[in-house]
């Protein structure tokens, strides 16, 4: 990816009503899968941040597009906690800069536990959305199922197993243990009647924190899932601290043996990671597969 590639480059000329002042500065704050991050400042002391994707043969998918339009949805449903979407099209998107400073204290996990259970507390009658979702840059098929055990075997685990065993497959035992559980999974997590609004793609990157506030949630995937893969993603990624889970429960209910059954959820966060970032976690994969053998 060019390093000249910035927002200014993308923006150029083009008039935008809420940039009423010349920008003045800009600095990078993520470069990944063909999608570039910035934070501009105007002169006037307004703040945005400008997302674009560059094409290539390989992002024919257009994520950028998906996580604005996840972020419109969930800043019309909870405004105070997801950023304003400015501007949004196929490659690129504009929203308000919220302040984070990563400091926390010992409400901070309370609010944030208050906040997802309001999230989650948007249901729906069949798991999926309207459109697919984004997830580091790739695409995860969301097209609604009445069950969740199929739409968790079909369009997580087996969609993401897959993608790997494409590109580079694991060794052997460990394919064999994942095939397992895919086959099986009836047995590992019960079937769900109750299909939550998630985020989709929580990690400590994008919950934001300024002196000890929960100041905004950024990049969603949305879909309506059970909530409980949104939780499991919190614990896998070390996201939160061992006790966020009984917080969580004074705002919303979780069924009983989650504890139990989280590693299955936590399994498609290790088989992301393996696929998206690095061939570590396939370390993680095996851990979670001797759990349930």
């Amino acid at each position: 990816m060019s390093q000249n590639i910035n927002s200014k480059n993308i923006i150029g000329d083009r008039k935008f009503s809420f940039i009423d002042s010349d920008v003045l500065s800009i600095i990078n704050l993520s470069s990944s899968y063909n999608c570039v991050c910035d934070k501009i400042t105007l002169k006037n002391g307004k703040k945005f941040v400008v997302k674009f994707q560059i094409s290539s043969e390989n992002s024919k998918y257009h994520s950028i597009y998906y996580e604005g339009k996840s972020l419109k949805i969930m800043n019309e449903k909870f405004g105070s906690i997801f950023p304003k979407v400015y501007h949004l099209e196929k490659n690129l998107f504009i929203i308000n800069w919220i302040e984070n400073n990563n400091l926390k204290n010992n409400n901070s996990e309370e609010e944030l536990a208050y906040y997802l259970s309001k999230i989650h507390s948007d249901n729906n009658g069949r798991f999926g959305f309207d459109f697919n979702s984004p997830i580091g840059g790739i695409e995860q098929p969301c097209g609604f199922e009445n069950s969740w055990i199929n739409f968790f075997r079909k369009k997580r685990l087996q969609f993401i197993f897959d993608k790997i065993n494409y590109s580079n497959p694991m060794p052997k035992d460990i394919n064999k243990g994942i095939e397992k559980i895919i086959n099986k999974l009836e047995t590992f997590i019960p079937e769900s009647n109750k299909p939550s609004l998630i985020h989709g793609d929580l990690w400590s990157g994008n919950i934001l924190f300024n002196n000890g506030k929960l100041a905004g949630l950024i990049d969603p995937g949305i879909y309506y899932s059970n909530k409980e893969l949104d939780l499991s993603s919190l614990s896998f990624l070390n996201a939160v601290s061992k006790d966020f889970i009984q917080k969580y429960k004074n705002f919303s209910n979780i069924e009983n043996d989650f504890e139990e059954r989280k590693g299955i959820y936590e399994l498609y966060y290790a088989l992301l990671n393996v696929y998206l970032w690095s061939r570590e976690y396939i370390k993680n994969t095996k851990e979670i597969i001797k759990r349930y053998e």
